[in-house]
């Protein structure tokens, strides 16, 4: 599964979440959490699962509805959209993650109205990104996504166009991710008008490591996909790796070379990534 552009849409505006799928996303989240006023949240609860059991409500991308944090409205969220529209739903969203029984205490709300579904964890508290290996590897968990600002809140740094106050914990969590063998997903950019620099952080992300990147509007999609799409010969050289090494495996050879290059385990790793970044950039 591939999740370069992860959109969110309202969970209170149905025309908007009807309309998400249209932008091309990997993955569109509708947003029970900060997107809805407090005042709202029930009109929202009814809003989203009167758009998943719309049975002309077909996209051909994944699903996500974001609940509230556990402890603070995920059992309603749950109890209200989840148990009677699970089967259309591909994924849950924990914001807050703090530790790994905030994702434990989600997936056994799933698992009690039969709508188990992979998590994906928003680690964005000290507490979180100090955590992130155990919460990457609790059960339900099938996503680490990091959230520089309200990291930033909550360790009182202060946000600025370099990053540099967050990029340690940014590193943090690709490295839990990656240890436990789930995605890493990456913050938001808030620029909405700033296409080039949101190419740009995009790029960048996914030199750390990063699976894909959050994205709060529409717009922001195509540029988040472009950025995780391998250029043509990157792809040709991905597919000149992965031919070889199928030979050297008939062969029963361990070694072998692609352009005079000695191939390894890591470089076979990127390899299969670009080909699989390049499929999905064709879908």
């Amino acid at each position: 599964m591939v999740r370069r552009s992860v959109l969110f849409s309202p969970g209170d505006q149905p025309d908007l979440m009807r309309k998400a799928p249209r932008a091309g996303a990997d993955v569109v989240v509708f947003d029970l959490e900060d997107a809805v006023a407090p005042g709202q949240k029930d009109d929202a609860r009814q809003a989203v699962s009167d758009v998943l059991n719309d049975p002309e409500f077909a996209p051909d991308c994944e699903v996500c509805v974001r609940v509230n944090p556990a402890g603070a409205g995920a059992g309603a969220d749950v109890d209200a959209v989840l148990a009677d529209a699970g089967a259309s739903v591909d994924s849950v969203m924990l914001p807050k993650a703090a530790d790994r029984e905030d994702v434990e205490t989600l997936g056994r709300l799933l698992g009690e109205v039969d709508a188990e579904a992979p998590v994906l964890a928003l680690v964005e508290s000290a507490a979180g990104v100090l955590n992130a290996h155990e919460i990457a590897r609790a059960g339900p968990t099938d996503a680490l996504v990091f959230g520089a600002e309200d990291l930033s809140a909550d360790i009182g740094a202060t946000r600025t166009d370099e990053g540099t106050e967050v990029l340690h914990a940014r590193e943090h969590v690709v490295l839990a991710a990656s240890a436990a063998g789930v995605d890493a997903i990456d913050t938001v950019y808030t620029d909405i008008e700033d296409t080039e620099g949101l190419a740009e952080e995009t790029r960048f992300a996914a030199g750390l490591g990063f699976d894909g990147k959050m994205a709060i509007h529409p717009a922001q999609v195509d540029p988040i996909n472009d950025a995780y799409t391998p250029a043509d010969d990157e792809v040709e050289w991905a597919e000149r790796v992965l031919a070889a090494k199928a030979e050297a495996e008939e062969a029963g050879r361990g070694v072998f070379r692609v352009d005079g290059e000695m191939i390894d385990a890591p470089l076979v790793a990127q390899a299969e990534r670009v080909v699989e970044r390049a499929r999905a950039a064709d879908n």
